[in-house]
């Protein structure tokens, strides 16, 4: 079975709510969230991380890189998107495909980095705590 490496970028709330699945899966979607949006390059998920999520109260003012291997065929029916520079490409899954998206998840989901600042917000869940503070520096 042949797998797409993706990214996301998320801040702490998200990221909770990932491991409270057992880093199986993301979250629903928001209302006001029409679209799920994973990234197809780690540079791209770098950058929305330290300049979105690090700047951003909801996200805890940490930015956090996770990675995960989705079933290829699955993938197919979606078009990447370029939203902007060369490597600022996303895949659009509409909020009512999450499900389906989740699961053709491979081995799940995995922090691959994590963007402190000195505001932010550190997790109550003791797990995820320690696995975050491993990309302190």
């Amino acid at each position: 079975m042949e797998t797409t490496r993706l990214y996301r970028p998320v801040g702490l709330k998200e990221m909770e709510l990932i491991a409270e699945t057992d880093y199986k899966l993301f979250p629903p979607r928001l209302d006001w969230q029409p679209i799920f949006y994973p990234v197809t390059n780690q540079a791209y998920a770098e950058q929305i991380a330290l300049e979105w999520n690090t700047v951003d109260e909801f996200s805890g003012f940490i930015g956090i890189v996770t990675a995960f291997e989705v079933k290829s065929t699955f993938l197919e029916q979606y078009e990447i998107q370029n939203v902007g520079d060369k490597n600022h490409n996303e895949l659009w899954i509409p909020s009512e495909d999450l499900a389906s998206f989740n699961a053709n998840i491979i081995n799940g989901i995995e922090v691959i980095n994590v963007h402190f600042t000195d505001r932010s917000l550190v997790s109550e869940n003791a797990g995820l705590r320690d696995k975050l503070n491993r990309f302190k520096k």
